[in-house]
């Protein structure tokens, strides 16, 4: 599947350091899965617009039509790949791993912990409007928040109820994220089952 996009454009060295790095976000989709990124032609009727505004690293959860933007502030969003393709699987229409609909089996989350505000970040997805695609909930998903993900107090505001897991990173994506994309787009030449794998640890609950 073909998605195109646009890339701000700008002759700063910080500005091309944040261009290589998205593209090599983008590579790691190409070469785990049957998505593929191509330069906006100004034909397309939808595309992705990577911004850099004063505003975080944010997305829309899937198509919403027409120029969608997906912003990465910088500095801030693009000193890890995995941030970039975070905000990427928002645009390809999925949602935090920590708001899974059965997340409360795997994670607590401490809402006194978490800053005002930002606790839409934390919300629980309904069983009848999002589907997991047979993958396990999977504590090192590129698209899990870190245990001290918005803390208000330095306190943890996810904590996993399996002892000594780390949760989530930003290196790149997991063996069960690589799954998702694939059976979500029907990827019929590519492995999921072995994936692109994070330094080849993955940990998923029952």
């Amino acid at each position: 599947m073909a998605l195109s996009f646009n890339l701000y454009h700008s002759v700063t060295k910080q500005a091309y350091k944040d261009r290589e790095m998205i593209l090599s976000a983008m590579d790691e989709y190409h070469n785990h899965t049957c998505i593929k990124f191509v330069q906006y032609s100004g034909a397309e009727p939808d595309y992705i617009r990577f911004v850099s505004g004063n505003t975080g690293c944010w997305s829309s959860v899937g198509r919403t039509g027409g120029g969608q933007d997906l912003n990465l502030q910088s500095p801030g969003c693009l000193t890890k790949k995995g941030t970039a393709m975070h905000e990427m699987m928002h645009a390809l229409g999925f949602y935090h791993e920590h708001t899974r609909w059965e997340r409360d089996n795997h994670v607590t989350i401490h809402y006194e912990n978490i800053q005002q505000g930002r606790e839409n970040n934390f919300q629980k997805s309904s069983k009848q409007t999002t589907d997991a695609l047979g993958v396990n909930y999977d504590y090192r998903s590129v698209m899990h928040y870190s245990g001290f993900a918005f803390s208000a107090n330095n306190n943890p505001t996810i904590e996993s109820k399996v002892q000594g897991v780390t949760l989530g990173q930003r290196e790149g994506f997991s063996r069960g994220d690589v799954k998702k994309i694939n059976r979500m787009y029907k990827c019929k030449n590519h492995n999921s089952e072995s994936g692109g794998g994070f330094l080849g640890l993955d940990i998923f609950g029952k």
